[in-house]
């Protein structure tokens, strides 16, 4: 069953490469991004720069779904 807090899509501003961005993704996404930053010694900014520079054309809040996901699967 999905919590309809947890699926909430919360939208955050930050600062990539330089330039404002504001990423939207569910409260679920932005805890699990947070700790794998953690874990890899990272500031939030700094990973989703990582992902950012790895997107290729994918919209950036997808790209950062499926980062969380294939986290997961390793």
């Amino acid at each position: 069953m999905i919590s309809g807090a947890s699926a909430g899509i919360l939208k955050r501003s930050l600062t990539i490469s330089g330039h404002r961005t504001s990423v939207s993704l569910e409260d679920a996404f932005w805890r699990r991004l947070k700790a794998l930053a953690a874990e890899r010694a990272l500031s939030l900014s700094a990973l989703i720069a990582e992902i950012d520079a790895s997107r290729g054309g994918a919209n950036l809040s997808s790209a950062i779904r499926v980062f969380v996901l294939e986290s997961a699967l390793q």
